[in-house]
């Protein structure tokens, strides 16, 4: 089984079955990591970056210069994946970033045809996951995008 496909089956099991088992489980003590409370990366030009981000991938960015991405918003997953992978890893190529952000979508087919109308090349497309559908693009500085459309 795929890398991916076993985080998000983990990611599956605990929106189904963690979510109640979560309530009656015994509380770790305080002074732990409970969630992912922002990404931050370097751009070589981050108002251009930003801008490609909201005019081709319809991110919400504000005036600030960011996004405030929710958790409670329609078909987004219930938690984040995080994981960290090999050195070695071919996973983010053709990317030589160290970093890959894997964006949950609302609609695949909508996105991929407004990328495709924007000239962003679709380096691959997976609809035959178990977890759902998956496409993988580059932004303007090279660093490798994963979308993911969750099966619902």
């Amino acid at each position: 089984m795929k890398r991916r496909s076993i985080l998000l089956l983990c990611l599956s099991l605990f929106s189904a079955a963690g979510l109640a088992a979560t309530a009656s489980a015994p509380q770790p003590p305080p002074g732990h990591i409970t969630g992912v409370g922002g990404i931050f990366f370097k751009a070589k030009d981050p108002k251009a970056l930003a801008a490609w981000y909201r005019d081709v991938l319809g991110m919400p960015v504000e005036a600030w210069g960011g996004a405030a991405l929710r958790y409670d918003a329609p078909k987004h997953p219930p938690a984040l994946a995080w994981n960290a992978f090999p050195a070695t890893t071919k996973y983010f190529a053709p990317s030589t970033s160290g970093l890959m952000i894997n964006y949950a979508v609302d609609d695949m087919d909508a996105l991929l045809a407004r990328l495709q109308a924007k000239g962003v090349a679709i380096l691959k497309r997976d609809d035959s996951d178990p977890n759902g559908r998956f496409a993988w693009i580059l932004d303007p500085e090279g660093n490798k995008v994963e979308l993911w459309q969750p099966k619902h």
